[in-house]
């Protein structure tokens, strides 16, 4: 399964790359996951709970980060063992590209494979699953950044957590 796509986030690339770094935000952007303990330098380590079609997993897996061109490019790796179920192994070529009028175009390309039961599963289901989980974990990831649109008023947003943190 290949996906290719972009956002805009409203966050300067320096922003968007410290996230991208940051274990505490891709564990809250993964979804599904339960833990996730590491550094950028060495590698994450994760737990993730997920379920596809009629197989529910406990993927344990790791993370890698590489070819980082900072602020601009990285890809990540990772590959997780679901037991029984299978594995799973994929990765993302992300890159960030300044905007005009502030912000931050994130683009990226995703590859994913899996094994095992997963696999017999048949590539419809697991293609629309890998992408919901690419496009579920870029979504959050832009609201831990920008926030979620204010209820009363669609035009002003309230800041991400992140955001928060380092203003």
């Amino acid at each position: 399964m290949e996906l290719k796509d972009h956002r805009d986030i409203n966050a300067s690339p320096a922003e968007v790359w410290a996230a991208l770094l940051d274990a505490d935000v891709l564990k809250a952007c993964v979804p599904g996951c339960q833990e996730m303990t590491g550094s950028p330098e060495e590698g994450f380590e994760a737990v993730v709970v997920q379920k596809v079609g009629p197989v529910k997993a406990t993927f344990k897996g790791a993370v890698q980060l590489t070819d980082m061109v900072e602020p601009h490019s990285l890809t990540i790796s990772g590959e997780g063992k679901g037991g029984p179920a299978g594995f799973a192994k994929g990765g993302a070529d992300v890159t960030l590209t300044p905007i005009d009028g502030g912000g931050t175009r994130l683009g990226y390309e995703v590859e994913a494979k899996v094994g095992g039961k997963l696999a017999q599963l048949g590539s419809r289901i697991i293609d629309g699953f890998a992408k919901k989980m690419a496009d579920q974990f870029f979504e959050r990831f832009q609201t831990a950044l920008e926030g979620a649109p204010d209820e009363g008023d669609h035009d002003t947003k309230k800041k991400g957590w992140l955001k928060r943190l380092v203003s």
